[in-house]
């Protein structure tokens, strides 16, 4: 099988030597393969989903709009799914799909209850920490957690890949979970270190945790993810945008930006080609996938070209939804 740059590199050098005959056929030839090979990558590629819940305890109230002493999410792919705030005290759905789905009342008061326990818990332990740190009770201190888990699916297979539990304090890292292992790994602080000792003496305990992160978890994750693909399967395609602008680094230089926004499934790939080669990563500056305020996901790629050297360029760009590859051409 031929190495992809090595194809790469004969199909732009007979692309300059030849524009008919055997060259043009083998650029015409390598065009329809890289249409094909994206195609096949993408079909192939395992989907990435996840599902996490995020709790975040304040010490004292903010007076501020939307931010609660204590608050938590879920979130299914990066979109969320259910709330639950101090003021409200209700675990309340964020789709319609969980509005839809999730008709047992049960689960909704559980799932209340649960928060309201957790709130209770940020509460006692947040005052520990100050404590414990010599700090001042006046000033503002965070507690956070995050648990949840990740699968990797390949077609109708879909297997476990990461799990998640993790306690941080006022920004930095404090306690989590090595899944792994099934033991609990610390920061420097002796608070961290005395919770790690006395949770990694109860092997039961990390027994739960684990079964929780690899089993129950995911459970829920391909159930919802059940529930939402009638949305899924309804979403619009990202749209695509390909521009060019004066580099702030460089007066004599271009910043060409390829752009998709409103991805959903948030797995894309996304090319700055010249002459249909595509450039390497290295030469392209990109912003990774970055959530939208509707759930969706945005994704930039640049590169910054000379203005007096002529060259044809584009923004290649496939995902699930599209029938095929979308290229936009820009020509300086």
């Amino acid at each position: 099988m031929l190495h992809y740059d090595a194809l790469q590199t004969v199909s732009v050098v007979n692309r300059m030597t030849s524009v008919d005959g055997v060259g043009a056929e083998k650029y015409h030839f390598y065009h329809f393969y890289t249409l094909i090979r994206s195609y096949f990558i993408l079909l192939f590629i395992a989907e990435k989903h996840s599902l996490y819940y995020i709790y975040v305890g304040l010490s004292k109230p903010v007076n501020l709009p939307g931010i609660y002493q204590f608050s938590a999410m879920g979130l299914l792919d990066d979109r969320q799914i259910d709330s639950y705030n101090s003021e409200e005290q209700k675990k309340i759905p964020r789709q319609q799909w969980m509005k839809d789905k999730m008709t047992d009342e049960d689960y909704w008061e559980k799932g209340t209850q649960s928060r309201k326990s957790k709130e209770q818990w940020f509460n006692v332990n947040v005052i520990f920490l100050i404590k414990h740190m010599n700090q001042s009770e006046s000033d503002l201190h965070v507690l956070q957690w995050r648990t949840g888990c990740e699968t990797e699916q390949q077609e109708s297979e879909v297997n476990f890949s990461k799990g998640v539990y993790e306690f941080s304090y006022d920004g930095d890292d404090f306690l989590l979970f090595d899944d792994e292992e099934s033991q609990w790994v610390a920061s420097v602080d002796t608070a961290a270190l005395r919770s790690k000792r006395k949770w990694n003496n109860l092997p039961k305990l990390n027994t739960y945790f684990k079964g929780y992160l690899e089993k129950e978890c995911v459970d829920w994750l391909n159930k919802f993810r059940e529930y939402g693909n009638e949305e899924l399967r309804n979403a619009s395609p990202p749209d695509v945008h390909m521009f060019a602008r004066k580099s702030t680094k460089d007066k004599s230089k271009l910043k060409i930006t390829c752009l998709a926004t409103g991805v959903y499934p948030r797995d894309v790939m996304m090319n700055i080609r010249k002459y249909r080669t595509s450039l390497p990563e290295n030469e392209t500056e990109s912003s990774g996938i970055r959530p939208n305020h509707d759930g969706t996901s945005q994704m930039k790629k640049s590169v910054e070209i000379s203005k007096d050297k002529e060259a044809e360029y584009d923004c290649f760009v496939n995902h699930r939804t599209f029938k095929e590859p979308i290229i936009i051409t820009w020509g300086n």
